[in-house]
């Protein structure tokens, strides 16, 4: 790697966990733990900052991890319709400011770290909480790396959407001291909009990932079914959002905002084909519908 200055290099490090996405690591958290409050009726603030710490490590660390399995499939490489900064990865290898040996370190540090909180979890509520951090931190590896490389065979939706809707199931028993269904469910709604973001994002990503052999389910479905899938993804959290409405016996007006989003959705779904603007537009409405309706249903659990 060039010899740069250590601030440069600093910022470069930082840089390469793509931050503007790590917000994205705290609506999980923040639903887990509202659910959590409303089963226990009381918050462990030292396990919330521990739990915030945690994910947001291993999110920055997943997101390294990505970049250099994409270096090593070739797909960034070949990306000239990207979206910056949303799509084809955060440009540290390609632009030869990063190199990949440097990368794959920084990335495990990240996760390495992750797993340091998640130990300081550990000694506060038992062993339960390694498994989830077993699972978390394999599917930021076998999401991205071979031999699994989920994103390329397919799965990698089911992999974001179990990846960030575990933290909220996991949140919520370290918060209430038991699992729920509602908090299951929370998970699940969270866990779609986070697919629904990386499907919005696959379609500028499409031709090169095709090119190099990552066969993501939009390539595999192709880019023109991607708004379809979108759709349908979101019309399984507007469902579930319902259903957790009614087994909580929410007021009335809980119903509005999941009509609200599934509206949004809808008004997305066609801009993903509408190039670069119109793909664009579809990535930032895809982000707001993550946080607001994450909003959504942290208020819902603290009615």
């Amino acid at each position: 790697m060039p010899s740069m200055p250590p601030s440069g290099l600093a910022r470069d490090l930082f840089l390469a966990t793509r931050p503007m996405f790590l917000p994205a690591s705290a609506i999980p958290v923040a639903v887990g733990t509202a659910w959590g409050m409303h089963q226990s009726g009381r918050l462990d603030p030292a396990v919330l900052a521990l739990t915030l710490a945690g994910m947001a490590l291993l999110h920055a660390g997943a997101n390294v991890i990505n970049d250099v399995g994409d270096e090593i499939n070739g797909s960034d490489r070949l990306n000239h319709d990207r979206i910056p900064p949303f799509t084809g990865g955060s440009r540290m290898i390609q632009d030869g400011r990063l190199d990949l040996r440097t990368m794959a370190v920084w990335g495990t540090l990240l996760l390495l770290a992750g797993a340091g909180v998640g130990m300081a979890l550990y000694t506060i509520k038992g062993p339960l909480v390694l498994v989830f951090g077993v699972v978390g931190g394999g599917l930021a590896l076998a999401y991205s790396l071979p031999p699994l490389a989920l994103a390329s065979r397919g799965l990698g939706e089911l992999a974001v959407a179990a990846g960030f809707g575990l933290p909220v199931t996991a949140t919520a028993w370290l918060q209430g001291g038991a699992f729920s269904l509602a908090g299951i469910l929370a998970a699940a709604v969270v866990g779609c909009w986070t697919a629904a973001i990386l499907i919005c994002n696959e379609v500028p990503d499409s031709k090169a990932d095709e090119a190099a052999g990552k066969r993501t389910l939009v390539v595999r479905l192709g880019a023109r079914s991607a708004p379809s899938l979108y759709v349908a993804v979101h019309a399984v959290a507007a469902a579930l959002q319902l259903a957790l409405g009614w087994l909580s016996h929410l007021p009335p007006w809980a119903t509005v905002p999941p009509l609200l989003i599934m509206l949004a959705a809808l008004a997305a779904a066609p801009l993903m084909l509408g190039g670069r603007g119109g793909q664009l537009a579809a990535i930032r409405i895809t982000l707001a519908i993550h946080l607001l309706g994450g909003s959504w249903l942290v208020a819902a659990a603290l009615v």
